[in-house]
């Protein structure tokens, strides 16, 4: 496959190839995950079981999805760089336990839904932009709730340890608005809450409603309306200060954007039918093409 090749190459070399530098120079000494792969043989990814399409289990129970397989290409290219095939161990991660699970060191990569933000770059590192988001809400069809103006008096969930969490309290304090907030443990949790009737919305990023709906085949039964509450661009997550990592991430995402893998996984997963039949449909945003233009270009 000539994108994995770009991978190889591009992300594998600048390490590996510490032997075709001059023989002045000694060879190149791994540290951090790349120490730890190579000396285990093993990269360990946390994966979401419900951030659909990204991140979630197929019927056999199997981690799949858009973000999962950016992150078996990451492997690869770790692979590469640490002169080693490397098997893949699994990990299930919360919102709530995703980054304790990077920083204490139970998960190398982070593959699923995860909002790159300043307070979290302060505990652990991210690739760059895989997806651009942002906070909306589901309600079921012929809710009077049209925005998070028609939220007074109503109930609301959103998932633990989310930014869309962060997103709500912000919108009571600022507007003034009194709604209940609950906060459920996991996105299909929060979903089933208002397929019950115990919540009046969900509020969460559009494209995780959108792949909820689609996947319980409930087009007909609820919308995603409102505006955007908040700006979410996802990233991979691995431990911060890894200097050798995040070389080899930021080139290999540079090789898999100039090559189209990220185009080309995008399409497989927003655009055409998922393993469960069922179809987002969701065309790639002018916000998210900018940024895989910017991810091709050459790095200075």
């Amino acid at each position: 496959m000539k994108a994995a090749l770009a991978v190889l190459f591009a992300a594998g070399l600048a390490l590996a190839a510490g032997a075709s530098r001059a023989q002045t120079e000694p060879p190149v000494e791994l540290t951090g995950t790349l120490a730890k792969a190579r000396s285990s043989g093993a990269v360990t990814i946390a994966y979401r079981e419900s951030s659909i399409p990204f991140s979630y289990l197929n019927a056999r129970k199997e981690p799949i999805g858009y973000s999962i397989e950016l992150c078996k290409l990451l492997v690869e290219a770790i692979g590469a760089s640490v002169g080693k095939e490397l098997e893949v161990k699994w990990v299930p991660v919360t919102s709530a336990t995703r980054i304790e699970a990077i920083v204490s060191g139970k998960a190398d990569l982070e593959c699923g839904s995860t909002t790159n933000d300043i307070e979290r770059r302060k505990q652990v590192a991210f690739s760059p932009t895989i997806f651009v988001s942002g906070t909306k809400l589901m309600v079921k069809r012929g809710s009077p709730i049209k925005s998070f103006r028609d939220l007074a008096g109503k109930t609301v969930v959103v998932t633990a340890g989310t930014t869309n969490e962060k997103a709500m309290r912000e919108i009571t304090r600022r507007f003034k608005i009194d709604f209940r907030l609950v906060v459920s443990p996991d996105h299909s949790h929060s979903y089933m809450q208002v397929v019950e009737g115990k919540a009046d919305a969900f509020a969460t990023d559009d494209v995780l409603l959108y792949g909820l709906i689609a996947l319980n085949m409930a087009q007909k039964d609820f919308d995603v309306v409102g505006e955007f509450l908040s700006y979410d661009p996802y990233g991979v997550m691995y431990r911060k200060g890894d200097a050798q990592l995040e070389r080899l991430v930021n080139d290999t995402f540079h090789a898999l954007a100039e090559e189209g893998e990220v185009e080309r996984q995008y399409k497989r997963w927003f655009l055409r039918k998922l393993p469960s039949g069922a179809s987002i449909d969701l065309p790639m945003s002018p916000q998210f093409e900018t940024i895989l233009r910017t991810m091709a270009a050459k790095p200075e």
